[in-house]
């Protein structure tokens, strides 16, 4: 209603008052004061209404202030610039109180709105890291609910940003420890598997969740240490356990090679042997090291012990023809206390000496015996070369003894080319005795011992050939001369010049013979310790 027609109104309202006075003959003093009071009474109803509007403005200015007031609180919170909606004086006094409440207040709504999501976002995300920090410590702990409270004056996105960062840092290590879990998993099953144990029954002692899928496996602390712990504790039962394989392994190589096991014997136990040397690591076959097979290994070690007793003297014996094959091989003669084999099956019979001592011994000097070997091996093989060569020394001597070796017969062509061979080989005889010599003397220096050969100094042999081969030429020469002496006696005879009586021919000839007899290399000295033997392939192997 507009001020022009609450004039009109009290006008005629004043109007309608004179008409009614002037019939009822009201004096003009009364008039006055009922008029004063009228006006006193609207002055009042004016002055309470003045004040009504007074209060409700002061009101509208507390609820616009205090709307911008959270508004800025929660932009605050929120780290976000407060936009009111009144930058400008002009707009505000051109704008009442009650639009400008309304628009604060929807300003305020949508903030509260932007909050609450704002917060949602929060309580999600520390929800998630409450769940990742309890399967971590395994249960619900009330002590950490104050480290994932939400700061309501902190709504920031770096806030939220920070929070996602520390979520992601408890997954990340949620899954650094399901693949602990699933490494810690992997290896006990190999572990139960080498020991021969249930991997069920043990993963299921540690934690019931380990045997079942992997979402729902407990990563806990307890969880991870106890996985950790059995996994330690079964890895130190695996070595010990290869240790004692391996040891048993070695004792049972032992008699399988001290008792010459045949191999089909030896097929149960293969799986064990080809550990001997195998590293933890290396041994990851099913009941590789389990207990069962322990206890067959020991049964046939304890089976092994007794066979050993019963067969003991069988094995000395066979280790002493192996050690006398070897000796025989290379030439090298046993000693004394190595020949009394009867005196030591007696003594082990009788229980005086111990088995394996004796076999100690024999396995000792039979390594001796091969490490002499070693050392000897290029001289034995210029000796054999040597000795085969003697032999065809003396088959060619043989054969030019015979006066019927150029008669034709069936293989007369095979014989004259196994002569020729035989001069060929007998002229390097002098340049194969000195290198041979000079190689023993160079031994013998080393070793500051003598080269023997089946008990003979190989050296005073070869010495004494050279002499016997000197003295053969001799009686080479002394044949030839006397032939020449015959054939002069017979040249006189025939022009009547007298002659030697034919006894003294006869008796120069047996001589002769006798002589060569005696200088051939087949009759070894006598007359000293270390006398060459025989020269004739034979006696070197008779």
């Amino acid at each position: 209603m507009s001020k022009t027609q609450i004039e009109s109104i009290c006008a005629s309202l004043l109007q309608e008052l004179e008409i009614i006075w002037d019939e009822v003959g009201e004096t003009k003093t009364e008039r006055e004061k009922i008029l004063i009071e009228i006006e006193d009474e609207c002055k009042e109803a004016y002055s309470r209404k003045i004040e009504n509007v007074k209060e409700e403005r002061t009101r509208l200015k507390q609820e616009i202030a205090d709307s911008e007031a959270r508004v800025i609180a929660i932009s605050s919170a929120m780290e976000e610039p407060p936009i009111l909606g009144r930058q400008h004086q002009s707009d505000h006094s051109r704008r009442s109180l009650k639009e400008e409440l309304v628009k604060i207040l929807q300003k305020l709504k949508d903030m509260e709105k932007r909050k609450s999501e704002r917060k949602n976002q929060f309580i999600q995300v520390i929800e998630n890291m409450r769940c990742v920090k309890d399967e971590i410590n395994g249960e619900s702990d009330e002590s950490c609910s104050s480290d994932f409270s939400i700061d309501e004056s902190d709504l920031s996105l770096r806030k939220l940003e920070e929070l996602h960062r520390d979520l992601y840092t408890l997954q990340e290590q949620k899954r650094n420890r399901i693949k602990q879990i699933q490494e810690h998993l992997k290896y006990l099953e190999s572990l139960c598997s080498v020991l021969g144990l249930n991997f069920r029954e043990t993963a299921t002692k540690i934690h019931p969740s380990l045997v079942e899928s992997e979402g729902s496996r407990s990563i806990s602390n307890e969880t991870l240490n106890k996985l950790a712990s059995s996994v330690n504790q079964w890895h130190e039962t695996k070595i010990q356990r290869m240790q004692e394989l391996q040891d048993l392994a070695t004792t049972m190589l032992e008699f399988w090679s001290l008792m010459d096991t045949p191999a089909e014997e030896q097929q149960k136990f293969m799986n064990v042997s080809c550990n001997i040397a195998a590293t933890v690591s290396e041994i990851t076959k099913p009941d590789s090291l389990s207990l069962d097979l322990l206890e067959e290994v020991k049964a046939e070690i304890c089976r092994l012990e007794e066979l050993k007793w019963s067969k003991m003297k069988e094995l000395v014996l066979k280790k002493r023809s192996e050690l006398e094959e070897i000796c025989k091989r290379t030439h090298i003669v046993l000693e004394e206390q190595d020949l009394a084999v009867e005196n030591v099956i007696k003594a082990i019979e009788s229980g005086d000496v111990n088995p394996e001592t004796i076999l100690e011994q024999i396995e000792y000097r039979a390594g001796k015996v091969k490490e002499e070997a070693l050392s000897r091996k290029d001289i034995l093989e210029k000796a054999e070369k040597w000795l085969n060569a003697c032999e065809e020394e003396n088959w060619l001597e043989e054969y030019n003894q015979d006066e019927n070796r150029y008669n034709a017969g069936k293989g007369s062509h095979l014989i004259l080319k196994r002569a020729e061979k035989a001069r060929a080989l007998v002229n390097k005889l002098p340049a194969m005795v000195e290198a041979l010599v000079s190689k023993i003397k160079i031994w013998e220096s080393e070793k500051e011992a003598e080269f023997l050969f089946d008990g003979n100094r190989l050296l005073s042999m070869l010495e004494e050939y050279t002499e016997l081969r000197e003295e053969r030429e001799q009686e080479r020469r002394r044949k030839r001369d006397l032939k020449k002496l015959q054939g002069q006696v017979t040249s006189e005879q025939e022009k009547g010049t007298p002659t030697r009586p034919q006894s003294a021919k006869k008796s120069l000839k047996v001589s002769t013979n006798k002589r060569f007899a005696s200088s051939s290399p087949q009759t070894p000295r006598t007359d000293s310790p270390h006398s060459a033997k025989s020269i004739t392939p034979q006696s070197r192997h008779g």
